[in-house]
């Protein structure tokens, strides 16, 4: 063995240390050490073609180590070294990209689903405040100013595109010092805020642990003026029905088609347990709420999204819902990332991924006004009487999805708050309409 190729395979050792190449299989291992003596790769070479490896094992589309040898039988046989590896590795990025092109195809038979995680819900005392504000709130997109209060962080349920995944490991904690914490919250009288319990876990997949929910429904009725939503994926209602709700808590369910829910939502409700839930908790006289955050653009979308919209307009009077959001699937490249090394089945980020205004990556924005804009027309009865809005939005998107847009988030705020303690306050029946931004 010559010094250059020893020399080159110490370079591969010292290569794939920040890959994803000691998480692939020893068939595709050898792959791609094979390809890279022979065509001795570059840094940026192995890093790209095992991310492909690690996302088609995922995805369950293939190997890079039968696409190469494809790829390779059909580049002319005069074409050699540098010039052949630029042009196989030119085509294999074709031929993901092709992929992402597309709607994501979902089997019949669906992904298979991962291993449940063992959480339990532990308490502890910190240091850290519970209120804040949503963390992805910003001027670049038009932002209904969320506040959120972390009750526990981290979540029970799998969704393959969570965020929560990223920061938080190991079991989920709940603050000991919840009670204490929310007493010391200091809130502006007559102020209107928008504050939510669902951004670091789901707001009632934990039930009334630790007396959080009971809590909580004290929290709101000692601050009338405020909107406090509980957001979950759960059916988890039984706890939440037993106590004294005041009127200024609504209820929201994450709402996706039974597609997603299956292959990328695992060990939530399924979408008819979340309707019965949501029915349920309206039957009470507490208000409702659903989001379509985030939807996801694959093979039959056009039908299955406008499906679900039916069935709420059928099973809800508009007078129970307060609001209904869109968004779009939305990646950081630290949730990229901890998909790759989990190596769950997903396809969640088989899709052209472009960057946002806040340099996260997403649907291209051609895709993303395809599947607001079909979803709100689905809802086309409800226009005048439900608030809608877009969630994590540039301000341009309102204008092709709705007709209109705010001019600011501080102008957003009070027209959503407006509407919605308006409804709380005195309930609209079906017959009247309300006039927003833009109707005319």
């Amino acid at each position: 063995m010559n010094n250059s190729h020893t020399d080159y395979l110490e370079k591969f050792s010292a290569n794939i240390e920040q890959t994803f190449f000691p998480l692939l299989n020893e068939r595709e291992q050898q792959a791609i050490k094979d390809c890279a003596v022979e065509y001795r790769m570059t840094a940026q070479d192995i890093r790209n073609l095992t991310t492909i490896a690690r996302d088609l094992e995922l995805w369950q589309l293939g190997s890079v180590h039968a696409w190469w040898a494809e790829l390779e039988e059909s580049i002319s046989d005069g074409i050699t070294g540098p010039q052949r590896k630029k042009k196989i590795l030119a085509a294999l990025d074709d031929r993901v990209n092709q992929l992402r092109s597309q709607p994501t195809h979902y089997p019949e038979e669906n992904l298979p689903q991962p291993q449940r995680p063992k959480l339990k819900l532990k308490q502890a005392s910190s240091d850290k405040k519970i209120l804040g504000w949503c963390p992805v709130a910003s001027e670049k997109t038009l932002c209904c100013n969320l506040r959120n209060i972390d009750v526990v962080e981290n979540c029970l349920y799998g969704c393959s595109y969570c965020t929560i995944q990223t920061f938080y490991d190991g079991n989920a904690i709940m603050d000991k010092d919840l009670e204490q914490k929310l007493q010391a919250i200091e809130m502006e009288p007559g102020r209107y805020y928008h504050i939510t319990t669902g951004q670091s876990s789901d707001s009632l997949a934990w039930g009334d642990k630790n007396s959080a929910l009971e809590m909580l429904c004290d929290f709101a009725r000692k601050h009338p003026d405020i909107l406090l939503e509980f957001k979950t994926k759960s059916a988890n209602v039984a706890p939440l029905l037993k106590l004294d709700v005041p009127p200024n808590i609504v209820c929201s369910w994450s709402m996706n088609t039974e597609t997603v829910i299956a292959n990328e939502e695992h060990f939530t409700a399924s979408l008819q347990d979340r309707l019965d839930a949501a029915r349920q908790v309206a039957d009470r006289g507490i208000k409702v709420a659903f989001h379509f955050h985030p939807m996801i653009y694959y093979q039959g979308w056009e039908q299955d999204y406008p499906e679900v919209a039916r069935q709420i307009m059928q099973r809800f009077e508009t007078s129970e819902v307060l609001f209904i959001s869109f968004g779009a699937v939305t990646f950081i490249k630290p949730v990229l990332k901890r998909i790759r090394e989990r190596g769950e089945t997903t396809r969640i980020h088989q899709i052209d991924l472009q960057p946002d205004p806040h340099g996260k990556l997403s649907n291209s924005d051609e895709i993303k006004v395809k599947l607001f804009s079909a979803m709100y027309q689905a809802f086309k009865p409800w226009h005048k009487k439900v608030f809608f809005y877009l969630c994590m939005e540039r301000a341009e998107f309102w204008d092709q999805v709705f007709g209109y847009r705010y001019v600011s988030n501080n102008e957003f705020e009070e027209a959503f708050g407006k509407d919605v303690m308006a409804k709380i306050k005195q309930p609209i029946p079906d017959s009247a309409t309300q006039v927003v931004a833009g109707d005319t």
